[in-house]
Formats: C-alpha cells, sequence, structure tokens
C-alpha cells in the first residue's frame, strides 16, 4: 500500500500574528544566509503543555514522545457555525471504530479565517461534555484547526477546557490543510520544539493516510 502524507501545518510568514522573521546573516556581507526567528509559544500550528493552564507542572520537553503519534480519526464538524459549540452528540455518529488511545481531529474548515478578526475571536469551540467525554476515553491527542479550544474572549471558559484536557490528553491548535484528507482515519505525527520549561511549541503536524 502506498502512503498519502498532508501537511496540517500553517506557513509561518513574518504576517502571522505572534510570528516574525529577520535577517541575521546575509550571503553579500558574511557569506551565508541566517535569521532571528521571534515565536509566540502559541502562535500558528501549535501544541499546549500542561503547564500552560497549571493543569500539572509538566512541559512541554517533559512529554513522552509516543504521545506524538498515533491514530487519528477525521471527525466532519464544519456545520458547526461561529462560537458554536462541538458537542459528543455532533462526533458520535462518526466514531462507530473508535478505541480508547485513539485521537481526533475536528474538521471545521476554520482555517479558512486565518489572519482575519474571526479566527482569534468568533471561533467553534470544545464543549465542556465532549473534553470530559475525550479525558474518559482516553483520547490520546485533540486536534483542531482555530487557534484554541476555547474561547479566549472568556478567562473562565478557556481556563476551564484547558484544564480539563491537559495532562490527559494533547491538544494541538491552528491545523490546515485537513480538506486535503481523503480517509477516516490517519496516522497523525505532532512533533513540537523541545524547549525546556516550555507551556507550549510551534509543532509540525502531518497526517499520513494509507492507499490501496
Amino acid at each position: 500500500m502506498a502512503s498519502k502524507v498532508v501537511d496540517l501545518t500553517l506557513t509561518y510568514t513574518s504576517g502571522l500574528a505572534g510570528f516574525d522573521i529577520s535577517p541575521a546573516k546575509t550571503m553579500d556581507k558574511e557569506g551565508w544566509n541566517a535569521s532571528v526567528l521571534t515565536f509566540y509559544s502559541h502562535s500558528g500550528t501549535h501544541m499546549d503543555a500542561p503547564i500552560h493552564f497549571n493543569a500539572s507542572n509538566e512541559t512541554i520537553d517533559q512529554i513522552p514522545v509516543s504521545q506524538f503519534i498515533g491514530k487519528a480519526w477525521v471527525i466532519d464538524v464544519r456545520h458547526i457555525g461561529n462560537k458554536g459549540l462541538i458537542t459528543y452528540l455532533d462526533i458520535s455518529a462518526q466514531l462507530t471504530d473508535f478505541q480508547q488511545g485513539d485521537s481526533l481531529i475536528l474538521w471545521t474548515d476554520w482555517s479558512n479565517y486565518i489572519n482575519s478578526d474571526a479566527y482569534r475571536n468568533d471561533l467553534p469551540r470544545v464543549s465542556e461534555e465532549l473534553a470530559r467525554w475525550c479525558v474518559q476515553n482516553k483520547v490520546k491527542m485533540l486536534a483542531v484547526e482555530p487557534p484554541s479550544i476555547a474561547d479566549v474572549n472568556n478567562l473562565e471558559e478557556v481556563t476551564r477546557i484547558h484544564r480539563i484536557l491537559l495532562g490527559n490528553v494533547i491538544i494541538i491548535e491552528g491545523l490546515t490543510n485537513i480538506g486535503e484528507i481523503s480517509s477516516r482515519w490517519v496516522e497523525l505525527i505532532a512533533l513540537p520544539l523541545k524547549i525546556a520549561g516550555g507551556d507550549g511549541s510551534p509543532t509540525r503536524v502531518i497526517a499520513i493516510e494509507k492507499e490501496a
């Protein structure tokens, strides 16, 4: 069987919120090209560490690398509107073959709104019910397109949902290109930078689907 690999990672450009790139060396002056990269730890496609919301003291460099790879189900929730809550009922019909330890990719098409006010302020959110279901059913990774799993303008909500999940479920935010996946499930690989004491990190995320 051949494999199709889909890159689910946003491209880091100076137009991306929380990221900047500037020249450090040039071929003409120093003889090589090099850059200075400035990151907000939760910019673009990124992974949260439990310490991000003090769910525990675990930092991004302490998460076992075995947690960064696994079978993931692509769940179509594109019907969820602006600021809508994603509930277990919205995904249950697509989980007929789900097993504990699998991961979920929530497909909302929200990456279409990148660099707009709506991208951050009107995002579809993970409900408390669904967050608790993920913990109870040992979801390994929960991957979403918006820059957050919860309303970033509501501190109580964003704290509550992150604390329910973090420490039990790997949270990956800011995905793109989910529509390029044609299979119901993929092998999901998400590799953050190994930052000592990191509360989160930009992450390269790919999906590998098998083709007959």
